[in-house]
């Protein structure tokens, strides 16, 4: 399935069961947007993580090994734990 960039271009993707989601890149992606997201095998956006911080965005992202979760890392230095179903923060924390 080939997925369109939102606002950007893609600097990855993941396929799951429920679609692919989609890490832009940072650079030019508007401040009150979340540049990590999950697209539906029909083209639609699912859910768009929610972010730790409103003024940063995601650089890293990967799937955990449970398959229920994912890891990402922002710009801002904090390092996110987000439910695959629903994109919502887990928990995080800042390092330096």
């Amino acid at each position: 399935m080939d997925v369109v960039a939102l606002f950007t271009q893609i600097d990855k993707t993941i396929e799951v069961n429920a679609g692919i989601i989609v890490l832009e890149n940072p650079g030019g992606f508007p401040r009150n947007e979340t540049n990590l997201y999950l697209v539906s095998r029909r083209g639609e956006i699912v859910w768009k993580a929610e972010k730790p911080d409103p003024y940063t965005y995601f650089s890293r992202v990967k799937l955990n090994e449970d398959g229920e979760t994912i890891s990402a890392y922002t710009l801002g230095s904090h390092a996110c734990e987000l439910d695959l179903k629903t994109g919502k923060l887990i928990s995080f924390i800042s390092f330096r």
